[in-house]
Parts: C-alpha cells; sequence; structure tokens
C-alpha cells in the first residue's frame, strides 16, 4: 500500500506516477506519441482518484479498484474519455504491473452521462401509467426498476440472494431501512454483485415467471444469463420510452427510474437520520461507490 507524505500537492504526486509508468511503456509498447500523450494525461487524473480514495498509487491499482474506478468515472465524462481511460489503465496492467495478461482486458463500461443530464425522475403516479401502456413482461420489468433503482441490463441479472451472495462490501444496517420485500442480487457496472430489496408483490409475481431453465440473453453486444421471463436492457428501455410517450406525451428515458428511486429513498430517510448517512445509504442501495456520484441523481 502506498505511503503519501503530508503537505505534498496531490496534483503533483499524481502527475510523476504517471509519468513513471509511460517511461516504462513509450517506445516498447507505445510508439505513437500522441497516444503517449493522451495516457498520461488520463493516467494522471486516474492516479489522483486512487490516491485519494483508494489509497493506493497507480502501480496498486487492481482490477476491481479498476472496474470501481471506471463505474465512478462513467456518471461524469463522457463514452471518448471514459474509453481513453480504460485502454490506459489497462495498458499499464498489461505492461508494467501484471495485473493482466495480454490477453486479458478490462471491462468496457458504459458512460452514464449523457443519461444523468438528460434523464428526470418520474412520480409514482407517472411511472403507473407508463407501467399501464406496456405489456406484461415490460411492465413488471418497469414495476421492479422503479421499487428497486435498477439499470436496465441489471434486469436481465436478478437472482435470489440463496442463489447468488452479493460481493462483500462495507454496508450500514440502515441499508432498506423501512422498506419490506425480498432480497435478491443482481450484476452492476464493472461486475459488482449487490443486493437489491423487491417488494413482496412485486417478487411474487417475478417468481411466477422464473425459467425452468435459465436463458442466454445477448444485448447490446454482452451476453447475460436470465432466470426470469422479463424483458430488460435495450428491449425494455425502448419499450419504456414508446410507453411513456404514448401514455404522457414526453419520455425523459427508462434511466429517469434510477432518479426515482435515488430520490423517493432519500425522503424517506431523511425523516429518521441526517443528510449524509442518508445519502450513504442511498449509495450503497444503488451500487454506487461514493455519495457524491448519488447526488448527481438528486438534482
Amino acid at each position: 500500500m502506498a505511503k503519501f507524505a503530508k503537505n505534498v500537492d496531490p496534483k503533483a504526486v499524481a502527475e510523476k506516477q504517471a509519468a513513471n509508468v509511460m517511461k516504462q511503456m513509450q517506445g516498447k509498447h507505445l510508439s505513437s506519441v500522441g497516444t503517449v500523450r493522451n495516457y498520461e494525461e488520463r493516467l494522471t487524473i486516474v492516479a489522483q482518484h486512487t490516491n485519494a480514495h483508494f489509497q493506493c498509487g497507480l502501480r496498486d491499482l487492481t482490477v476491481d479498484k479498476a472496474h470501481q474506478y471506471l463505474t465512478d468515472r462513467a456518471t461524469e465524462v463522457g463514452q471518448k474519455t471514459l474509453d481513453m481511460e480504460r485502454q490506459a489503465i489497462q495498458s499499464i496492467m498489461q505492461n508494467v504491473t501484471g495485473k493482466l495478461s495480454q490477453s486479458e482486458k478490462l471491462n468496457v463500461i458504459k458512460s452514464d452521462q449523457q443519461q444523468i443530464l438528460s434523464s428526470r425522475a418520474y412520480t409514482t403516479e407517472q411511472t403507473k401509467l407508463v407501467s399501464d401502456a406496456q405489456t406484461e413482461r415490460n411492465a413488471l420489468a418497469t414495476d421492479i426498476a422503479h421499487a428497486a433503482g435498477l439499470r436496465a441490463h441489471e434486469l436481465h441479472t436478478l437472482q435470489r440472494l440463496d442463489e447468488r451472495p452479493p460481493d462483500p462490501r462495507p454496508a450500514l444496517e440502515d441499508k432498506f431501512s423501512g422498506r419490506e420485500g425480498r432480497r435478491y442480487t443482481v450484476e452492476g457496472k464493472g461486475g459488482l454483485v449487490r443486493e437489491v430489496l423487491i417488494p413482496k408483490d412485486l417478487a411474487e409475481r417475478l417468481e411466477d415467471r422464473r425459467l425452468e431453465q435459465p436463458l442466454q440473453i445477448t444485448d447490446r453486444g454482452v451476453n447475460y444469463t436470465s432466470h426470469y421471463d422479463i424483458n430488460g436492457g435495450n428491449r425494455w428501455s425502448s419499450s419504456f420510452t414508446t410507453a411513456s410517450n404514448r401514455a404522457l406525451n414526453w419520455s425523459t428515458g427508462a434511466h429517469g427510474l434510477r432518479h426515482s428511486y435515488a430520490q423517493e429513498r432519500m425522503d424517506e430517510l431523511k425523516k429518521s437520520m441526517p443528510y449524509e448517512k442518508a445519502l450513504e445509504v442511498v449509495s450503497q442501495e444503488m451500487g454506487h461507490f461514493r455519495p457524491d456520484i448519488t447526488e448527481v441523481y438528486l438534482r
């Protein structure tokens, strides 16, 4: 674990870390001057984050922490920048630190920035109108996504808690406080498996649509194993947009339901705890790695 001296400029430390790893790759692994310059610029930003939030240097970055970083950045930058940072991290892991073999790659993370900037929350009444305008498979997906704060692709990955445990992560006892239901897990961005809570009535409807054999689904070029006969991903997102336009004469997209969940939970939790603690609880429920990421959904 890296140690950082006090009273040292964090940006200067990050710049030095980025420059050092680039020296090992320039010429031997990277011949383009432009690529070297772009990678060093991106890795400086990565190093600042890892130093501050992971308390480790750029060389100590693990695959799991790289995915955590990229998941956080997906709310802050566009796809081009996110891909550049992923490629830069991947390059040092393959050629400098050995955390990845030459044939291994980091997961491609999709940017949420445009969805977040353009989306806004749906009210419960508006969500019901949209759900009523959908087929049963899509309507159930809408109701579950709203109730549990799920991303579109996470609907493909729903499993019961007794079948797949969540990845170990620190969690407050107040997680899901004030709500009742059944526990499931989903696989979020970066491959993180987290626990989610689905109200009992929706869980019963979901179990009624349980498949006898899991179904392999390819959505936006990614393979999923689905255990339930409900839609998710692009097919569900498209259905939601169409139904919203039909029922409300406007649509801010299915991602707006994530905003709805964040805002509704914050309103609930602030009645019994300070704002900062409520924000941390909601952050954990939504699968964010930092509470300040969740604040973007509260605008």
